[in-house]
């Protein structure tokens, strides 16, 4: 086995954190790495020092402001999130319901924006938060644009299913993707919860898809969101020409 560099070491620690871990212990954290407890004291001490961690009251660590710092640096997050704001802020004042913005980090899907009123359907949105590509409108999307290996490799693998509506057949799938491409938006009718349904259109900056926006909204079929389908393929048209800096490209 090759040996762990520092770096790995200070890295997997950081990655012991996740959506559903939040706040750990020094002993977690040692279990999670597979280190002892004095290395592991060592590595959060060195975290906490530089701002990646932080200490709560109760002895528990969490993740520190000096990565969200970095984290708002990363080139893919801040001139997409710059350029849409505004028409993401236009769609939520119009609409009142969830507006998400969202890309592709390998077979997965990252939240990088989201609007949401208090009444509007509950999702498990959340910015920086991951979910799997096929079944939300924004994976569709992302998906259907994605290459073509990258689409293998999600086909070929278990397809999670949420709901009674979630698609798990592969070659419906595939007749789906081929659909989203052909139609320019995308429609999740209720894959992830009962009562939400959305509709998602391709973000492109010079000529490829870089992400996805999308609204989500409560509803028992895909009739819900069929309305709202023109506004939000206008709103990621204009963001991709903002992103382009010239003709439309989405």
């Amino acid at each position: 086995m090759a040996r762990r560099t520092a770096g790995s070491k200070l890295l997997a620690v950081l990655d012991a954190f996740t959506r559903d871990r939040r706040a750990l212990t020094l002993s977690e954290i040692a279990r999670a790495t597979d280190v002892p407890l004095s290395t592991a004291h060592r590595l959060i001490g060195e975290l906490c020092s530089w701002g990646g961690l932080e200490r709560d009251p109760d002895g528990r660590y969490r993740v520190g402001l000096r990565l969200w710092e970095l984290g708002a640096l990363a080139p893919r997050g801040l001139g997409l999130r710059e350029a849409a704001l505004p028409f993401m802020e236009d769609l939520y004042e119009v609409t009142h319901e969830n507006v998400q913005l969202a890309v592709r980090d390998g077979v997965e899907v990252v939240f990088v924006e989201r609007f949401a009123a208090r009444d509007a359907v509950a999702v498990y949105t959340e910015v920086g938060g991951r979910f799997a590509l096929p079944p939300t409108g924004v994976g569709l999307v992302l998906l259907a644009h994605a290459p073509t290996a990258v689409q293998e490799q999600v086909l070929a693998a278990p397809l999670r299913r949420y709901t009674a509506q979630t698609i798990t057949d592969p070659v419906q799938l595939r007749r789906v993707l081929a659909e989203v491409r052909r139609a320019g938006v995308a429609v999740s009718d209720r894959q992830v919860t009962d009562d939400a349904v959305s509709v998602a259109a391709p973000i492109s900056a010079r000529g490829e898809v870089v992400a996805a926006l999308s609204i989500v909204v409560r509803g028992s079929s895909a009739a819900a969101v069929r309305p709202m389908a023109p506004g939000v393929r206008a709103a990621a048209r204009a963001i991709s020409r903002t992103l382009s800096g010239g003709p439309d490209q989405a």
